[in-house]
Parts: structure tokens; C-alpha cells; sequence
């Protein structure tokens, strides 16, 4: 069904504080639109906004068809305790929702209500359109597409691994069948081939699009249209083409923005200053001219009359332009994270080492892995989702205890970490409290910090667990910069990050002279961030590849 979404004037407050401010979009039929914008800045409200799932304090909402299917999936898998895989997918898919509106005017046709003919008639033509009817098979087939187990569909996901979780996630994406569908980070935790799979989806899809991505090359890859968010003004601004043509675009008008009120500021100042000069030689004039003339003379008291009058008509008429000049508005100095990495005196040659190493985990087995990590090595470890890779480095590091083989940390090693679920930041102590105890610093000093990468005063005090995902991953960095580390290890660092914090992270480890050991399946910063050494991580074996 084709569907159009019309926002008009959508404004959202929370506790005060303005969100959205009078943001209008239309999305059509095909449209690809890629939302983008700080973390904090109202992306996820604006998607749940759309979706008609938060209340609005102005503004309205129009589809047509009004029957036209709206399918938000969220940036985080809200894994349920004792939903299973399935009932997930159903409930991810719409068909869940779909399936009760059908039974309940399954009712009451079969009670010969008012009108039921035409309910049932909606309901049953919007349980056919999600795809309703196929949808356990498609899922069966979809989900051993992706290399899920034979009984994860009727394995509760509380119990997935957390590879096998991003792939269900990933599943639901595919499996959707939405008029209007908006995706929330959807290539967080996904390896290379989920990534081609959700950029295929993106392109084919029927109906339309709104994305919110960091994605630097999924955004190139599969939108046609950027929106931007302004985070002073809170509205929204449209760039037509991908992510390239965009920060095109974007550096155009910021630049043309620059221009308009430089020649603003010089016109104005250069009118202010003619008519204080004007002012200025009519003063000396006069008094010039009553000490030459005598007291008694008319004629030259008249011409100082006259004098008078055609100066302060030359400063009226200055004053006249100055009042029709079109004010401009400076453009604001974006704030701008400035990130660097605290470093600690080295530490010896050998930072870490693992011999015959074995984990084993259900059916999963890790290794046997010999892998040995020099001072300043700078490894990327890539590989599928549920490959090993986070067990690796929780081996490598002593975290995961090992079923067979031996495993060392070198002297003087210094750790930071970003791990791939930032649970430092998950738990109830404020963001404050978590820092103090890293650091050691007071609150005040650990506050500053945190306003230095974009958390103000509100989210330090705050639980930590109820941070936004970008919020947490910068508070995680944030720390980074405060304690020395000479053994850096990032999982994922770029999931939910900002694209200018992830510019900044880019250059910090540029910059870094430590030890480096970095998981990610974001391709620009693969190409960004130099390298000595590659691992690969497949199936709980380890191989090193040619960098």
C-alpha cells in the first residue's frame, strides 16, 4: 500500500525543556531519509513521534491512507523475560498487535455489532499487508539465513547470546512489512553481513523510510535525503542526497551563513561609524564657526543654522538606512567535543598472552587459542556476530575464565575500556558516583569533565542506566581522557555515538601511543584508524590476517 505521513508543527517538551519545536515533515511514497543530529538532540522522540507513540504538545499527524501501516523498531532490543524469539518477531512485525485487533472484530462480527463488517474488513486487510498470514515460515527461513540455531525461534531471548540477539533483532528489520517503516540504529552490533543485508532491505523496501544512523557508509549507501536536527533551535532542516552531499551541502550554508552577517556586521558598523563622524564634525563645525563670527553678525549666524540643519539631515538619513538594514543573525559557534586519550608510562614488552586457550560455553567453543600482544601493537579484531570476538578479549584480559590453557597480563599494564555494552554506565549509581570511584576525582572536577563531552548537569546526577546509549558511550570515553591507560580496548566503540564524537574518537587514536585493541564493523573508521595487526574471529577460531 502506497502511504503518506505528514507531520505538521510537531512540537515535544519534556520536564520543561523543548525536544522538537515545530518540526514539519512529509514522507512519501519511496522516500529514503536519514535523521541525523547530536546524541540528546531528539532523534529517537522524533522517530517515536512519527510512529504516533508519544503525546504531542502541539502540532499534528496525518496519514493517508488513515489504515496504512507505521512500524518503528527501536535502536535497542527490548528483550522480555519469557518472550520468546517468535513472539517477538510477531510482536517487532506489528502482526502481534495486528492479530488482536483481528480477533476482536472477529467477535464482534460474529456478534452482529454495528459496523463490524467494516472493521473486520480493515483489520483483516492490515493483517495481510504485515505479512501475517507467511510469517513463521518466512521466519524459519530468514532466521537459518542468518545462522541462527534450528530452536531459537522457541527460545525465550532473554536466553540468546548477545550475537545471536543482534541477528534476531536484525530478523525482525527483514521480516517487516510496514507502509512507513523507521529503523533506530538498525546496524548497531551488526558484523559485515548483516550490514549488506540491512543496506539490500533499505533499498528494496516497499513504501517508505526514515532512518536515525551513524552509519557513516550505510547512510551513503541507502538515503536520498539527510534531516537534520538543530540542537538550539530544535527544528529540522532537509539536505537532498546522501551523506556525502550532505556534509557538502551543510559546509555551503554554513559558510554562506558566515558570510551574510560578516557583510551584515561591516555594513552596519561602517554606518555607525558615518554617523558618529557626522556627529562629530557638526560639533567642531559649530563651535569653529561661533568663535570666527561676531556676535551680532546674521548672516553668519544663519549659515551656522543652515549647517546644522543639512548635518543632522545627513545623520538622520544615515540613521534612516541603518533602520532598514536587514538584521542577520550571527551563526552560532557549535560546540565541538575535543577528545584525547590520558596515557600511562609504558608497560613492558608483553601486555598480554593467551597458550592453549579454551572457553567453552554451551555449545559454543573458543579456541584452542596461542596469541601473544606486544607493547603498542595496534590489532583490529573483526568477524560474524557470535564469532568470539567480545570472548576473545574477555579471555585476553582475564575476564572470562578459561576450560583449558593459561592466560597473562604483562607488568605495568595499565587497562581502559569501552566494552560493547557499556555496563559501567547500567546500573543505578549517578553517572557522577560511577566517575568518582574510576577516577578518583571530585564531583565538581568529574561534572566539568562530563560537560566537555556533552553531559550536562542533568544527565550527570542522574542513574546511569538512564542514559541514552550515545549518552553512556560518552561517558565512557569521558573517562578515558581522565585516567592514564597504556592498553586501550574498545568493543564497538562506535554503536550510538554521534558522528562528531566518532570523528573525535577517530583522531584521539591517531594520536594514541599505547597498546590498542579494537573491535568494530564500522567501515569508515576501519579505513580512519591505522593498524599493525588484523585478527579474524570465526566459529571460536582465531586467525591473523594480512593488514
Amino acid at each position: 500500500m502506497s502511504a503518506t505521513l505528514i507531520a505538521s508543527g510537531l512540537t515535544v517538551t519534556r520536564g520543561g525543556a523543548t525536544i522538537l519545536d515545530g518540526i514539519s515533515l512529509t514522507v512519501a511514497p519511496g522516500d529514503r531519509i536519514g535523521v541525523v543530529g547530536p546524541n540528546g538532540v531528539g532523534k529517537s522522540t522524533l522517530l517515536r513521534a512519527l510512529a504516533g507513540l508519544l503525546p504531542l504538545d502541539s502540532g499534528r499527524l496525518d496519514l493517508a491512507p488513515p489504515s496504512a501501516g507505521v512500524g518503528l523498531l527501536p535502536q535497542e532490543p527490548d528483550r522480555s523475560p519469557g518472550e520468546t524469539l517468535r513472539a517477538f518477531l510477531h510482536r517487532r512485525t506489528g502482526v502481534a498487535a495486528a492479530q488482536q485487533e483481528l480477533d476482536a472484530t472477529t467477535e464482534a462480527l460474529v456478534a452482529g455489532g454495528p459496523g463490524a463488517d467494516d472493521q473486520y474488513s480493515v483489520a483483516l486487510e492490515r493483517w495481510l499487508a504485515l505479512g501475517a498470514a507467511d510469517l513463521d515460515a518466512r521466519a524459519e527461513e530468514v532466521c537459518a539465513d542468518l545462522g541462527l540455531p534450528a530452536d531459537a525461534l522457541d527460545s525465550e531471548t532473554t536466553t540468546l547470546s548477545g550475537g545471536q540477539a543482534a541477528r534476531g533483532s536484525l530478523a525482525s528489520v527483514l521480516l517487516s512489512r510496514f507502509d512507513i517503516t523507521l529503523l533506530d540504529e538498525p546496524t548497531n552490533d551488526l558484523d559485515f553481513d548483516g550490514l549488506d543485508r540491512l543496506e539490500r532491505f533499505a533499498r528494496q523496501v516497499s513504501g517508505a523510510l526514515v532512518v536515525v544512523s551513524h552509519d557513516r557508509e550505510f547512510l551513503d549507501r541507502t538515503i536520498d535525503t539527510v534531516a537534520e536536527i538543530d540542537p538550539h533551535q530544535h527544528g529540522l532542516t532537509l539536505f537532498a542526497g546522501g551523506w556525502s552531499a550532505y556534509l557538502e551541502a551543510r559546509e555551503v550554508a554554513r559558510r554562506q551563513a558566515r558570510e551574510r552577517f560578516e557583510d551584515y556586521a561591516d555594513e552596519r558598523s561602517d554606518l555607525v561609524a558615518q554617523a558618529q563622524r557626522q556627529r562629530e564634525q557638526s560639533v567642531r563645525g559649530a563651535v569653529r564657526a561661533k568663535r570666527r563670527a561676531p556676535d551680532g553678525d546674521r548672516a553668519a549666524r544663519g549659515a551656522r543654522i543652515e549647517a546644522a540643519t543639512k548635518s543632522a539631515a545627513r545623520v538622520r538619513s544615515i540613521e534612516s538606512r541603518l533602520d532598514r538594514l536587514e538584521a542577520v543573525d550571527e551563526p552560532r559557534k557549535e560546540w565541538q567535543l575535543r577528545m584525547s586519550i590520558a596515557t600511562a608510562p609504558r608497560s613492558g614488552d608483553v601486555v598480554a598472552t593467551l597458550s592453549g586457550a579454551t572457553v567453552r560455553r554451551g555449545g559454543f567453543t573458543l579456541g584452542p587459542v596461542d596469541l601473544t600482544v606486544a607493547w603498542a601493537d595496534r590489532i583490529v579484531i573483526t568477524g560474524p556476530n557470535g564469532g568470539g570476538k567480545s570472548t576473545l578479549l574477555g579471555a585476553l584480559l582475564g575476564r572470562v575464565p578459561l576450560d583449558d590453557g593459561g592466560q597473562s597480563l604483562g607488568s605495568g599494564v595499565r587497562l581502559g575500556e569501552i566494552d560493547q555494552a557499556r555496563e559501567r554506565f547500567r546500573g543505578e549509581q549517578t553517572c557522577v558516583s560511577v566517575a568518582e570511584e574510576a577516577t578518583g576525582w571530585p564531583a565538581g572536577q568529574v561534572r566539568t569533565l562530563f560537560a566537555k563531552f556533552g553531559l550536562g548537569a542533568d544527565q550527570a546526577i542522574r542513574p546511569a542506566a538512564s542514559l541514552s546509549p550515545g549518552e553512556r558511550t560518552r561517558a565512557g570515553l569521558a573517562l578515558l581522557q581522565a585516567v592514564g591507560v597504556n592498553c586501550l580496548v574498545l568493543d564497538e566503540p562506535t554503536n550510538h555515538l554521534d558522528l562528531p564524537a566518532i570523528d573525535q574518537l577517530e583522531q584521539a587514536l591517531e594520536g594514541y601511543a599505547g597498546t590498542l585493541l579494537l573491535v568494530t564493523h564500522d567501515r569508515r573508521m576501519l579505513d580512519a584508524v591505522s593498524v599493525t595487526r588484523r585478527l579474524h574471529v570465526a566459529d571460536g577460531r582465531v586467525s591473523e590476517q594480512s593488514v
